[in-house]
């Protein structure tokens, strides 16, 4: 990860046969195409490397949770639950729809917290979002019963978590909905893009209309496409999607490096007293993508976080006090700042989280250190990286 550092000729070749043909827009303009149609393409490869019926391309990540959750009906007042540890677009996702975001503690995951989230269920929850942050999963079996239980969505982010699976499933197929982010720093990457897949026919027909201003698509003249409802402009391009199918045909590539990369430093990281790493579910395979340990304290693991970079370690992440990924820095959302009015039954159904209490999320992620897999590191350069990480380490018990 991310997939941009190996982009090569085969990128180059799939945006070019765009290119020649002009049509730079994934709808319409079906003469000048050529048979041209990259978007088409990658869904169809998309879905059947995740194992599902079906993918809808969108914009980006951001755009994938929005049109997911619009598709499944999510909006005005309904809840949602999802991790204090996640990236910003989570939440604003939510809200953008109308919907609340309800923040609960993670555990040693740095996932969703089975038992937080049913102690978090109220009469508007309408889904449950868990977030496979940096690779791994949350436990998911534990969610989907809760889902199941309680008749709710299980909407699975797996924007940082492509590749990994859970009980074989690929993550983001194991619940009614699955997000991905194709952006740049990912694991396959198409510049900017998203995906949303599931086995719910009706939810992708609703997301491929809501992603274009509720266009139909029926027929081939898209000036008379009619508009069942209303929609936004989430489109992905044809640009876009020609890199998506250069790189989805890389993946095996890219997780074979990314897990060989990792097992060198893990096996290195081992050996360092005071060190345990993030529990894996039972049942799942992380994708490898990071790397994550933690230490006996909070003041240890900003000391060692302090010293990585010191010592030229880059790549690696303290997220307690990452503006992006944890809910301390989130001031937009804990004071409640917009350009436009938040409606006023958000405002005042949404929890205070200035006042929150997240101790249980803070004592993990207090402790977090995160090692981002690179793919263009040679073998020589991840083993010297693992050495000077267990020698900067071991100098901090």
């Amino acid at each position: 990860m991310p997939g941009f550092e190996l982009f090569g000729d085969r990128e180059r070749a799939e945006v070019n046969q765009v290119l020649e043909t002009g049509v730079l827009m994934r709808y319409g303009f079906d003469g000048m195409r050529n048979g041209q149609w990259k978007a088409k393409e990658l869904e169809k490869a998309f879905s059947e490397r995740m194992q599902v019926k079906h993918t809808q391309l969108v914009s980006s990540g951001t755009a994938a949770l929005t049109v997911a959750l619009a598709s499944a009906g999510i909006g005005a007042g309904d809840e949602v639950i999802m991790p204090t540890f996640t990236f910003v677009a989570s939440f604003e996702s939510i809200l953008a729809l109308g919907a609340v975001p309800i923040l609960v503690d993670i555990d040693d995951t740095l996932t969703l917290n089975p038992s937080a989230v049913e102690e978090a269920i109220t009469s508007r929850t309408k889904v449950v979002m868990p977030v496979h942050m940096c690779g791994s999963m949350a436990d998911l079996k534990a969610l989907k019963a809760i889902c199941d239980k309680y008749d709710l969505l299980l909407l699975e982010d797996a924007c940082q978590a492509i590749g990994g699976t859970f009980e074989g499933k690929p993550l983001g197929s194991y619940g009614d909905l699955g997000c991905f982010s194709f952006d740049y720093v990912k694991t396959i990457t198409c510049g900017e893009g998203g995906a949303i897949i599931s086995n719910n026919e009706n939810y992708i027909k609703n997301a491929d209309y809501y992603s274009d201003h509720g266009h139909d698509h029926v027929g081939s003249d898209r000036g008379a496409e009619t508009h069942p409802f209303l929609g936004y402009n989430y489109r992905i391009s044809e640009l876009n999607a020609a890199v998506g199918c250069a790189q989805i045909q890389r993946l095996d590539e890219f997780l074979s490096i990314q897990k060989k990369n990792y097992t060198i430093l893990r096996s290195a990281l081992e050996t360092a007293s005071d060190i345990t790493f993030r529990r894996v579910p039972d049942g799942g395979e992380e994708s490898y993508a990071f790397l994550n340990f933690f230490l006996p304290s909070a003041e240890k693991a900003k000391a060692a976080h302090k010293a990585l970079g010191a010592a030229g370690v880059d790549a690696c992440f303290y997220w307690f006090d990452n503006n992006w990924h944890y809910y301390k820095k989130w001031e937009h959302l804990t004071e409640k700042k917009s350009l436009g009015k938040l409606p006023n039954e958000v405002i005042a159904q949404l929890p205070d989280y200035s006042r929150s209490d997240f101790r249980k999320s803070d004592h993990w992620m207090g402790r977090t250190i995160s090692c981002l897999i690179k793919l263009g590191w040679t073998e020589t350069e991840v083993t010297q990286r693992a050495n000077t990480m267990v020698e900067i380490l071991s100098t901090l018990r």
